[in-house]
């Protein structure tokens, strides 16, 4: 998400991730990876939004795009999240396929 104000970002992440913070399936896939309940309250704990949605400068994502790749990742799906829930991020994929892709 390529919004830089802390509070906003997270704000919008939460509101794309509630629907993954209800089922069984999510939530104890999430405790495996060692986020416990005071994690998953509320939409979500600062780091549990931190560490699924990456949020900041284009040069923030596509660091975190690229960790993943480093790390042994042959694909990364990305999902853009905008502000507004029912626009579409048109600009944001374009900068984005911009600067992952040259």
């Amino acid at each position: 998400m390529l919004e830089r104000d802390e509070g906003q970002a997270r704000a919008i992440a939460r509101r794309h991730m509630a629907p993954y913070l209800r089922p069984e399936n999510y939530t104890n896939n999430l405790r495996r990876l060692g986020f416990g309940d005071d994690g998953l309250a509320d939409g979500g704990s600062d780091r549990l939004v931190d560490a699924i949605v990456a949020w900041g400068t284009l040069d923030d994502v596509a660091t975190r795009v690229r960790a993943h790749l480093d790390a042994g990742a042959d694909h990364v799906c990305i999902q853009v999240l905008p502000a507004d829930p029912a626009g579409l991020p048109r600009r944001e994929w374009r900068e984005l396929a911009e600067r992952l892709l040259g």
